[in-house]
């Protein structure tokens, strides 16, 4: 039995007429006799008899015409309020510098639209930051790089970034023209994060699968400040496209690098369903859909969506 049947059902009794009822509910004659009878059938009763002064109720018709409408009160009401319930309460989201900028104002502005009344907790720090804070309940939702670093809780592979070599023409030796063979970094002078950041340590997997060697001259943690280096000429570094999104500068040059391709992968990663808050739910789904739309909208460069 469905609720369409029972609003057909109902509006036939009131007007008196399939003719009529069928225009009112814009469907056709032939639908809504169709509807009627399965109606009946599932029911095994009649429930309509055609008079001298159009359709009426049998007697079972008119018992099931009072439920049946009550029945659709309950269903409108139930309608009314999913559709004035506005979903509240709290939920935090980490992301690493790289990924804020291209993906933060996007979620933020898409929660606002989507649910303006939950709060919004969002934490800007390290891949591997984001990964115990998770571990320890200090965030619900977070990007990270390193699926291996979460323990327990759910971790969805979204996307695959492409790394680049950006530096500028200022740096010892000048920055190469790309697009390069991995191994060309070995000369390069590159500022790097350290060993605990997720991207310096998906780079040092790469390099020991793929023997390549890389020259590291400087250690920084900050993303500012190392792409402040960058632009002073101090070294080039090895960072995902989005950085270039946000250091929109001129002096900053991208230069591509040949297979094998350097990557890392982004997984959503969030405490389990039965201890995320529906606002933790609402926000799992918005955050999805916004890396997803980025990406098709090419506001990602570099980035390439698995296949779910």
């Amino acid at each position: 039995m469905e609720l369409r049947q029972l609003r057909y059902f109902v509006r036939i009794v009131e007007t008196g007429s399939m003719g009529r009822a069928a225009v009112d509910l814009n469907v056709g004659v032939s639908a809504l006799s169709q509807q009627i009878g399965r109606l009946e059938n599932e029911l095994a009763i009649r429930l309509m008899q055609r008079t001298s002064r159009g359709i009426v109720p049998t007697d079972a018709g008119l018992a099931f015409y009072s439920q049946a409408q009550l029945a659709l009160r309950y269903a409108d009401a139930a309608v009314l309020a999913a559709r004035e319930a506005r979903l509240s309460g709290h939920v935090s989201v980490g992301m690493a510098p790289s990924t804020a900028s291209v993906l933060g104002v996007a979620f933020i502005e898409a929660m606002r639209e989507r649910y303006a009344d939950v709060r919004l907790h969002v934490v800007e720090s390290l891949s591997g930051n984001l990964a115990r804070m998770i571990n320890t309940r200090q965030l619900d939702l977070a990007i990270v790089f390193q699926q291996d670093l979460i323990q327990r809780w759910s971790a969805q592979p979204v996307l695959e970034e492409r790394l680049f070599l950006i530096g500028t023409r200022r740096m010892p030796g000048g920055l190469p023209f790309g697009p390069l063979e991995p191994d060309a970094l070995a000369a390069i002078p590159l500022l790097m994060p350290s060993p605990g950041h997720g991207l310096r340590a998906r780079l040092d997997t790469l390099c020991q699968q793929h023997a390549l060697q890389l020259n590291i001259v400087a250690e920084i943690d900050g993303l500012a400040l190392l792409m402040d280096a960058v632009r002073s000429g101090l070294g080039a570094t090895l960072q995902p496209g989005a950085v270039v999104s946000r250091f929109n500068d001129p002096q900053l040059r991208v230069v591509d690098i040949h297979n094998p391709v350097l990557s890392r992968p982004n997984f959503l990663v969030s405490l389990s369903d039965d201890e995320l808050s529906p606002a933790g739910l609402a926000a799992r789904v918005v955050l999805r859909d916004v890396m997803q739309r980025q990406v098709a909208l090419g506001h990602w460069p570099g980035a390439t969506l698995y296949n779910s």
